[in-house]
């Protein structure tokens, strides 16, 4: 599809202002734990008029088989696979892009070297945020149960290496990392109404964290100086277990984590309006695997708005019982296509338009996107008074 033409936000943020990074530590977040944010010094105008406010976000498959191999792969400059990510991501022109499926490293170099590109490219984004995700980190206990520690499945959400497939926001307003909520280490014990596997320990009960990547929200400061909230996750995907449903029971508790904290049930307080929810749920409320309970309760809950992003991959699935202008990722061999991903904006936003970029077939980024990955970007205009 065509992206349709915006006043943008960023807009104002290009009149002869050179963005040059500055890395700083940002304060800690309120969790207790470091958070690195790159930051550049950007000039700030009052709008002429309305403005809008693309939000979106992709899985672009930006994670290796170790830890560092990403990062090489970005400044090798030789990537087929990352060239094409650039030029989806400067095609999407969004002005918050949350990436899931990207390696988190302690001080974000790869995330940099990869804005550093964007930069070049013409596609600036001199704000970006990460925490350390879920992936990989180990918890010290057999959880597949198969007699040995330290496997990927052993650990606090699946993962080779620490930082695998995590999540990163870029953006081009800034970001408040000092307000920053980080929820990936709330146990999963901990939820009300948790489905909580049969056979789940007490040891496991104690330490398994229900975050299989990340669960926070941090804000961003609009142009009229108040506040977004960004709340984003990456959920696991209901599959690849047994009987017990591990993961399909996860994965619709993560889903479910939102609503308990908006309805003021976790010690974190709910969340003020505005805010926006997204990510990669990695479940479908009609179609494929997994316990569809919790999304669709999302998806219904009037305290968020679902603005039903529509694109088109033009593969024909007639066992499907969903929309497949709503699929946000193909799989080929496996269940086809399925919507996974997600721009869930707060009741009271003016949402001025929706979409799935699926460039139709005649149209080379339509290559170029399905080089990257098997998601499309997802992406919500919001129009701000």
């Amino acid at each position: 599809m065509v992206l349709p033409s915006r006043q943008p936000v960023h807009a104002r943020h290009r009149h002869g202002q050179d963005c040059r990074d500055d890395p700083r530590k940002a304060p800690p977040v309120r969790s207790g734990r470091s958070v690195w944010l790159y930051s550049g010094l950007i000039l700030l105008a009052a709008p002429a008029a309305a403005d809008t406010l693309r939000i979106a976000t992709w899985n672009a498959d930006l994670s290796r088989d170790g830890p560092g191999l990403l990062l090489a792969e970005i400044l090798r400059d030789d990537s087929p696979q990352i060239a094409a990510v650039l030029q989806g991501i400067v095609a999407l022109d969004a002005d918050l892009l949350l990436l899931t499926g990207i390696d988190h490293d302690t001080r974000l170099v790869a995330l940099s070297a990869l804005a550093d590109r964007l930069t070049a490219a013409g596609a600036p984004y001199p704000y970006r945020f990460a925490l350390r995700p879920n992936t990989g980190v180990p918890t010290g206990l057999d959880l597949d149960r198969n007699g040995r520690l330290g496997d990927p499945r052993d650990a606090m959400g699946y993962g080779r290496f620490a930082g695998e497939s995590g999540m990163a926001l870029l953006s081009r307003l800034p970001i408040r990392a000092e307000a920053a909520v980080d929820h990936t280490g709330f146990l999963w014990a901990d939820l009300p109404g948790a489905l909580l596997p049969p056979d789940m320990t007490e040891a496991e009960r104690a330490v398994q964290r229900l975050s299989t990547t990340n669960h926070w929200q941090v804000p961003v400061t609009l142009p009229d100086g108040t506040a977004l909230t960004v709340m984003g996750f990456l959920a696991t995907p209901p599959v690849f277990d047994g009987p017990e449903d591990r993961n399909g029971r996860r994965n619709h508790d993560e889903a479910a984590f939102w609503l308990r904290l908006l309805d003021g049930a976790l010690p974190s307080p709910a969340p003020a309006a505005p805010f926006v929810l997204l990510g990669d749920a990695n479940l479908d409320p009609v179609d494929g695997d997994g316990r569809v309970a919790g999304i669709r309760a999302l998806l219904a809950d009037p305290r968020l708005q679902d603005p039903a992003p529509r694109g088109r991959h033009g593969r024909s699935e007639p066992a499907h019982k969903g929309d497949p202008a709503l699929d946000t990722a193909l799989y080929p061999q496996g269940p086809g296509g399925l919507r996974v991903d997600y721009v869930l904006p707060s009741a009271g936003l003016t949402v001025s338009g929706a979409g799935v970029l699926w460039p139709p077939t005649t149209d080379p980024l339509a290559q170029t996107l399905a080089t990257a990955s098997r998601h499309a970007p997802v992406w919500v205009d919001i129009t701000l008074p």
